[in-house]
This record gives structure tokens, C-alpha cells and sequence, in this order.
């Protein structure tokens, strides 16, 4: 049976549980999950996520899901959203009993950290704790158990048995509750059912992973660290993009070691997740992830994707957890533009590509800006003979701040080639001032010293009605600013300010779109670009800063090639990105700007 028999809501009881006691009873990430008639737990995975039971949220299409945090005062409810679940059916016995839900805001609460798939076993078995609600504990009790046996069943469940034979069982409120090592406070599954009177069934957070895969990165691993984990699993989403013709069972048995590797488990695999899943936590061998990349990597057509699938491999396994996977080695090809001195609205253009920390001019001319998109085209062609083979091509736009919101990203590949370059090859700007200051270069690479490694990060969101000043933003942003995205583009004059203090605060990742609000409306206006700004959150959830070029091209290419281009929330998306390890110093132009 479940352990969430549907019942009202009571009052909290006059008793309440100590703030602080054994391991993991009084940490703030455990949550209470209100829906409908269902009274369940749950645990705080991110800032915004909340891991808890299915069955729990069964009602959640139709009533409201409220999630409270017990033991973080001052913090009220705070209304989710489901927006991932294991595929439960809903049976007592169907697999995948778990939901992740969305916070409709972020919490300032540190997640759950997770323990290593087997240090919840053990000769004397470790003392376990599951913090529910049941029935006239409102505010949560603590029930303690230990794991009966090691082996799983059916492949899904572990079972518990009650630690001694008396003290709180397992009884309806208990279900997504975080079971946690008494020693420690680190979780080793979640709790789904009651077994009789004294026992019960956890999924392990190694099954966890398998139905929830950004799970795989907070779960340890040897050999494997969460930016490791996190960047293969991006890459593994866009080989499925690309629809590369796979076949899982076949990528498996060449992963593992033909003599001593397991044999394909009954059933086989249905996805590629299934096989990097079942390499990362049932299969001892720490090399075998980077065979299954390499291989991998040998299926793919996108030059790109087959580079950066062969470099993660390279990597791994001695490397996987010290590698820095955010830091794409890319070959760029630059384009400067600058308006000329010669007047008549000239600009000058001038097309390199960076090879080995070096350099090469593949042509410079003065022209009228009509005249850009053409040379460009053909120059950044030329580029791409100057690149190593295979080598991720990285499109670099050096725009004066005035121009930064240019179409560049849709200039045509050539003049008998209508094709978007921004949909072709990943493309960014970058400002042509911060390119020539030293100290705003130098704190850009401090920043990305922070960000290698790094599995994610999270948006400074920029609204429109903002009233911070200026100055005091580029000071914040100097230190934790990373990755900024704007409801506008930096037409209106406040917007300017803001984006200046972006510029100005080294910050090294900037998104916003380039059409749509201007930035001019009233505060009690509604603005079209929080829309933008939450969309542009859920696409780039979980991705290194260092791989959303690629990410922005894959998504350039989807919007160009949906039916509705002109209702895409993303059909005219900017993103400025620099990291001055890529190019060299700034050298000035090979020619001057005046004819």
C-alpha cells in the first residue's frame, strides 16, 4: 500500500520537533507536499526543485500543490508545479513512483546532498532516518530504519525494516520523504510505500537518477564528478536532436569489457540515458563511459557535437573529475567591425581565425555597411580553411556597444546560400570596448576560473521595470554576476544603463532578445520579456556556461525551422559571450580604419 491515505488537514499540535538534533532531522531541505486531500514529504534537490512521491501529486492537474519548508522559519508555503515524473501508472506496485516539482520561486535553503549508491549498507547496518508527516504532525516527525538487504526488488525498490520494534512506523504522510544517513544526514533514497506494520520500500538514489537524470550529477560516482556527469548527459540530449541513427544495446556491449563486462541485462535498453545510466551506477568499470562516448561520438554527423563527444572521452576516467567540461576548446573565427573614419558610413571588417593562440588575418576592407553581410560571408568561408579538422567552430562577432543588437546571428552564410549563419555554427558578440580594457579582461578570466566545472548557472534576470543603479550593480555583478538575461534589448536609454553595468561587472554570459519589448513601457505595463526570461531559464537549466553557444545554435536552428517562426519566444534571441582565454590579447587592427 502507499503510505499517503488521503486525509484532512489538522492544525499543528502544540508539540513540535527540536531544531536541531541527530543527522539530517532539523535540516531545512526537508518539505512537507500539500495536494488536494494527499499529505506527503519531500526533499529539496536545487534552489527551485523538490523530489517527492508521484502518488503524492496524483491530484496535482486539478488542485494546487503547496510545498512548506518545516524547519526553515520565517519561510511561508510556496506554490509548484510538476514538471517531471517517473511514468507511474498508478498502482501500488507500478515503477517510477516519483514527481520533481518546480517552486514558482526559488528558495534561499541548501538542497539535499546525496550519499555514494552503497553507504547506506553495510555489518551492522547504518541507523536511517525518514522525516514524514503523519497524521497530528503537522510540523513532521522522525521515524528510524535500516536497509533489510542489499539487493533490489524487482529491480526498483530496496526494503527498510524498523530500527528497534517500537517508535514511529512508516504510516501515512511518510511518502518523498528523504532517507538519510543518521551519521552523516546525506540521503540514500526516498520512501514510497509501507510494507506491514514495522516495514517499508525506499527507491535508492541510484533508481532515483535513472527516472530523473539530472539526479545522475548530485548521486557520487567513482571516477565521475557532477560537471563531468552533466556535460555527457547534455551532449547525449543533443545526439538525440540530431537524430542519429543509435541503437542502445549495441553502443553497450561495445562499452563494456567483452570478457569481464556484465552481459546486456535482461530487456536490454530503451534509450541511450538507460545505457549511460546503468555504465555510470551498475557497471564497475570507470572507463567504460568514455568508450560509450567514443563510440558515440563515431555516429554523429554535426562536426561540433562528434569533437566535443571525443573530448569528453579523452578525459575520462582519470580526468572526469578534475576536467574542466564548461571550457569547449574551440577554434573561433573572429569578425571585427568598426565604423571607419572615412565617413560616408563606411565600416571596416576585418575576418581572422585563431589557431594555436595565434592570429590569422583572412582579409580587411573598408565598405559601406550594405556591403558587410557579403564580405563577411565570404571572408569567414576563407576562415575555416585555417581550422584544424573537426575542430568546434566558435563564430565571433567584435561589434561596437551601439551595434550590439545587429542581426549578425541571421547574416546569410553567402550570397547563394540564404542559410542563417547563427543557425549554422554557433555565433556570439562581443563588445569592442571591454576587448580593449585590461582589467575588465582579467576579471573575465577569474570568472571562468569560478565556472569551469561548474554543472550549471543559474540567470540574473533583468526586467525591465528594475530601478537598481547603475554603479552599485557593476559592483555586485563583479563578483557573482555570470550569466545575465534582459526582458529587452539595450535600445531605451535605462535599458543601456543596465546592460552597461553587465559589460561593466565582467559579466561573461548576456542574453536578451533582440525584438519584442523595448523597454520604454510604463512600470504597471505588462512586459512580454518575463516570458522570454522564464522560457530562456527552463532551455539552458543544468547547462555549463561554457556550452551554451552550442546550446543558443541548436536552439537558432529549431526556431528557424518551426512553422511558427514569428511566435518562437526565441526567434530573435542575442547572446553576447566571452571568455578571453578563447583569443588572444587584443592586438588592434592590421589596417586602419581610415582609407
Amino acid at each position: 500500500m502507499t503510505v499517503n491515505a488521503p486525509r484532512p488537514h489538522r492544525p499543528s499540535p502544540t508539540e513540535d520537533l527540536p531544531r536541531k538534533g541527530p543527522a539530517g532531522t532539523g535540516a531545512a531541505w526537508h518539505a512537507r507536499v500539500d495536494c488536494g486531500r494527499e499529505v506527503g514529504a519531500g526533499f529539496l534537490i536545487s534552489a527551485r526543485e523538490v523530489l517527492t512521491c508521484a502518488h503524492v501529486v496524483r491530484d496535482g492537474q486539478h488542485s494546487p500543490v503547496e510545498v512548506t519548508f518545516p524547519h526553515a522559519t520565517g519561510l511561508g508555503p510556496v506554490t509548484a508545479r510538476i514538471v517531471a515524473d517517473g511514468g507511474w501508472a498508478g498502482g501500488d506496485l507500478d515503477p517510477g513512483d516519483l514527481a520533481v516539482l518546480e517552486l514558482e520561486n526559488e528558495v534561499p535553503l541548501t538542497p539535499v546532498e546525496f550519499a555514494a549508491p552503497d553507504e547506506g549498507y553495510g555489518e551492522p547496518p547504518p541507523r536511517l532516518l525518514l522525516h514524514g508527516f503523519p497524521d497530528r504532525y503537522d510540523e513532521g516527525t522522525v521515524a528510524e530504519y535500516r536497509i533489510t538487504a542489499a539487493g533490489r526488488l524487482r529491480d526498483e525498490w530496496v526494503q527498510l525494516e524498523a530500527w528497534t520494534g517500537h517508535g514511529q512506523p512508516v504510516a501515512p504522510g511518510f511518502s518523498g520523504a528523504a532517507v538519510v544517513l543518521a551519521a552523516t544526514g546525506r540521503a540514500v533514497g526516498m520512501v514510497t510505500s509501507a510494507t506491514g506494520e514495522r516495514g517499508a520500500r525506499m527507491l535508492p538514489a541510484a533508481v532515483l537518477a535513472r527516472y530523473a537524470p539530472r539526479l545522475a550529477e548530485l548521486v557520487p560516482t567513482p571516477g565521475f564528478g557532477p560537471a563531468a556527469k552533466a556535460t555527457l548527459r547534455t551532449l547525449l540530449a543533443d545526439v538525440v536532436r540530431t537524430g542519429a541513427q543509435c541503437v542502445p544495446d549495441q553502443l553497450y556491449a561495445e562499452a563494456v569489457d567483452p570478457v569481464t563486462g556484465p552481459p546486456l541485462p535482461p530487456g536490454g535498453f530503451r534509450s541511450l540515458w538507460d545505457v549511460l545510466w546503468y555504465l555510470l551506477f551498475e557497471v564497475a568499470d570507470s572507463a567504460a563511459p568514455g568508450r560509450f562516448a567514443r563510440r558515440l561520438a563515431d555516429l554523429v554527423n554535426e562536426p561540433d557535437l562528434r569533437y566535443a563527444l571525443r573530448r569528453w572521452a579523452g578525459a575520462a576516467p582519470q580526468d572526469a573529475v578534475t576536467a574542466a567540461p564548461s571550457m569547449v576548446d574551440w577554434s573561433p573565427i573572429v569578425v571585427e567591425l568598426e565604423r571607419s573614419g572615412a565617413g560616408g558610413g563606411q565600416y571596416l571588417a576585418e575576418v581572422s581565425a585563431y589557431r594555436d593562440g595565434h592570429r590569422r588575418l583572412v582579409g580587411s576592407r573598408t565598405l559601406a555597411k550594405r556591403e558587410l553581410s557579403r564580405y563577411v560571408a565570404e571572408r569567414v568561408d576563407a576562415a575555416f580553411r585555417e581550422l584544424p579538422h573537426g575542430a568546434p567552430v566558435l563564430i565571433a562577432f567584435v561589434l561596437p556597444r551601439r551595434s550590439l543588437n545587429e542581426p549578425v546571428a541571421q547574416w546569410p552564410r553567402g550570397a547563394d546560400d540564404p542559410s542563417p549563419l547563427g543557425c549554422l555554427y554557433p555565433l556570439v558578440v562581443m563588445d569592442r570596448d571591454r576587448r580593449r580594457q585590461g582589467s575588465l579582461q582579467h576579471a573575465l578570466r577569474r570568472k571562468w576560473h569560478q565556472l569551469d566545472g561548474r554543472a550549471g548557472t543559474e540567470l540574473v534576470r533583468v526586467e525591465c521595470g528594475s530601478t537598481e543603479d547603475q554603479g552599485r550593480l557593476t559592483v555586485r555583478l563583479f563578483d557573482d554576476g555570470h550569466v545575465m538575461a534582459f526582458t529587452a534589448p539595450p535600445k531605451s536609454p535605462r535599458m543601456r544603463q543596465l546592460f552597461t553595468a553587465g559589460l561593466n561587472g565582467s559579466v561573461p554570459v548576456m542574453l536578451w532578445p533582440r525584438t519584442g519589448c523595448d523597454g520604454r513601457h510604463g512600470a504597471d505595463e505588462p512586459c512580454t520579456g518575463g516570458a522570454f526570461l522564464d522560457e530562456l531559464r527552463t532551455y539552458l537549466a543544468g547547462l555549463p556556461p561554457g556550452e551554451i553557444p552550442l546550446r543558443v545554435r541548436a536552439l537558432r536552428r529549431d526556431v528557424y525551422l518551426s512553422d511558427d517562426l514569428a511566435g518562437h519566444w526565441a526567434r530573435d534571441l542575442t547572446l553576447l559571450w566571452e571568455d578571453p582565454r578563447c583569443f588572444p590579447e587584443p592586438t588592434g587592427h592590421a589596417a586602419s580604419p581610415v582609407r
